[in-house]
C-alpha cells in the first residue's frame, strides 16, 4: 500500500507541476528578467518583410485582415503580402482580387485544391521575397505596430523565431470564451517568461508570429500543427525564440465547447506527431525542462489524471484520508455535470465552467493521443467558428 500511495502522489504532483509549480518557477526565476535588447530602431534600415497567409473560406474576415496589414506603421516599400486560398468556395477569393489594385505589394494565390494550411504556407514561402517571413492567420488582426514589434528583434543573430501577444475579444458570458481568454492568456504570460529566461518559448500561438526566411522548415504534409513543429525546428538549428508582449494582435476567442473540443483533438493528434519527432530534445538543459514541464507533462495529464483516480479507489478501501481524497475528486468529476445542468436553467458560473473546460482540454488530448496512432494522410482540418 505504501507504494501504491508513493505513486499516487507522483501523478499527482506531475499533474500540478505543469499547471501550478511549473509556473511559479518561472515567475521565481524570471523576476526582473529582462528580455532581448539587440533591437533594431525604427531610424534602422530594416528588413524586407513577407506576411504569408493561408486562407480557406475566410470571406467574413479576409478585407479586414489585409486592411490590418497595410495600415500598420512598418515602411510598405519593406512589406509584401501573399495570401493564398486553400480552393475556399466562398468569396475569399474575389474579395482578395479587389484589393489588388490598392496593393501592388500584395500577391495572390487561388489554389484550385485543397491541401490544408501548411502546404499552402510552403508554396507562398518559396515565392517570398523577404528575409524575414511573418505566418498569420486571416483572423487575426494586427495592431499599427505589431510587425516592427516582432521584426526589431531579428537584429539579434540568436532570435529565431518571435511570437505575438494573443489578445482575445468577443466575450460572451454563456459560452466558453471566458475560460479559453483566461487559458490563452497565462499561456502567453508563462511563453513570455520562458523565452526571457532562455529563449525557450514552447510554440507560438499559430495566429502570427515571426521567423528568418532562412530558418524556415517546410512542414510535412501530413502534420496537424504546424506553428509547434517550425518552432522546434528552431531550437533544433540552436536558435531561440521569444514572446514579445507590445507586437499585440487580436483574435475571437471560441466559444462553443463542441467546437473548441474538436480544435483541441486535432492539436492534441498533432502534438503526439511532434512528440516522436522532437524527442531528442528532451535532452537539451533548459529547453528540456520547458519541454517537459510546459508540454509533454501536460499532454501526458489524462493518464495522470486516470491513474492517480483508479489508485485513489483501491487506497480508499484502507483508508479515511484517501477516502475523503476520493470523495473531493469524485465532486470534481461532477462538476461539468452541474454546470451542464446550471447552463441550461441560464445559469452561467465561471469557475465551474473553468473546471469543465479543464477536463474536457485532457479528455481532447487522451483522444488525440489515440488517433495519433492511425496513418494520418492530409493535414486539412475545418477552422473552427469565432465570434459564435
Amino acid at each position: 500500500m505504501v507504494l501504491l500511495a508513493v505513486i499516487f502522489w507522483i501523478f499527482v504532483y506531475l499533474v500540478l507541476h505543469t499547471y501550478i509549480f511549473y509556473p511559479l518557477i518561472l515567475e521565481l526565476l524570471s523576476f526582473r528578467k529582462k528580455g532581448n535588447k539587440l533591437q533594431y530602431s525604427r531610424n534602422d534600415d530594416l528588413p524586407v518583410v513577407s506576411v504569408i497567409i493561408s486562407a480557406f473560406n475566410e470571406e467574413d474576415v479576409i478585407a479586414g485582415k489585409i486592411e490590418s496589414i497595410f495600415s500598420g506603421d512598418y515602411p510598405a516599400d519593406k512589406l509584401e503580402v501573399l495570401i493564398g486560398s486553400d480552393c475556399s468556395d466562398d468569396d475569399t477569393a474575389d474579395i482578395v482580387r479587389k484589393h489588388l489594385p490598392q496593393h501592388p505589394n500584395l500577391n495572390f494565390r487561388d489554389f484550385g485544391q485543397r491541401r490544408g494550411k501548411q502546404n499552402v504556407v510552403n508554396d507562398l514561402v518559396s515565392e517570398s521575397k523577404g528575409e524575414l517571413l511573418i505566418l498569420t492567420d486571416a483572423n487575426v488582426m494586427f495592431d499599427t505596430s505589431t510587425i516592427f514589434s516582432m521584426v526589431r528583434h531579428f537584429r539579434n543573430p540568436e532570435i529565431g523565431l518571435v511570437d505575438t501577444n494573443m489578445i482575445n475579444k468577443g466575450m460572451k458570458e454563456e459560452g466558453i470564451s471566458y475560460q479559453e481568454k483566461a487559458y490563452i492568456s497565462r499561456e502567453v504570460h508563462i511563453k513570455n517568461m520562458e523565452g526571457r529566461l532562455w529563449g525557450t518559448m514552447m510554440g507560438p500561438f499559430g495566429g502570427c508570429y515571426a521567423i528568418r526566411k532562412e530558418d524556415y522548415s517546410m512542414v510535412p504534409s501530413n502534420y496537424l500543427v504546424d506553428d509547434f513543429y517550425i518552432n522546434m525546428k528552431i531550437f533544433d538549428k540552436g536558435k531561440k525564440a521569444i514572446n514579445d508582449l507590445e507586437a499585440m494582435v487580436f483574435e475571437d476567442v471560441s466559444n462553443v465547447l463542441r467546437d473548441e473540443f474538436r480544435r483541441k483533438v486535432r492539436i492534441a493528434t498533432g502534438n503526439w506527431q511532434n512528440l516522436r519527432t522532437f524527442l531528442h530534445l528532451l535532452l537539451r538543459k533548459n529547453l528540456g525542462f520547458c519541454f517537459l514541464s510546459h508540454k509533454v507533462l501536460r499532454w501526458l495529464g489524462p493518464f495522470f489524471i486516470l491513474t492517480a483516480l483508479l489508485l485513489n479507489v483501491v487506497l480508499a478501501v484502507y483508508s479515511v484520508f484517501y477516502l475523503v481524497i476520493l470523495l473531493m475528486h469524485l465532486a470534481l468529476l461532477l462538476m461539468p455535470l452541474l454546470d451542464y445542468l446550471l447552463k441550461k436553467a441560464n445559469i452561467h458560473i465561471r469557475p465551474l465552467r473553468l473546471v469543465t473546460h479543464f477536463y474536457a482540454m485532457n479528455l481532447a488530448l487522451l483522444v488525440g493521443f489515440l488517433r495519433s496512432w492511425k496513418k494520418i494522410h492530409a493535414g486539412t482540418w475545418d477552422r473552427t467558428p469565432r465570434n459564435q
